[in-house]
């Protein structure tokens, strides 16, 4: 089994970590209430989905 010669600087490994990054979800507007929302899921705001109340969602 091949072991590395020498030790990596932090310099090094932190560069091929910079692509570790999370993407952002993808957010659609809501059809019923104009609320940001993630795609195909029902609206946490409004309750509704594809036109539809799926949840009952109460007002605060």
């Amino acid at each position: 089994m091949a072991l590395p010669k020498r030790r990596q600087s932090r310099a090094r490994s932190r560069k091929r970590r910079t692509h570790w990054v999370l993407p952002m979800p993808m957010l659609v507007e809501c059809s019923n209430c104009g609320e940001m929302k993630r795609a195909h899921r029902v609206c946490p705001h409004c309750g509704y989905y594809q036109g539809k109340e799926v949840l009952e969602v109460e007002a605060i």
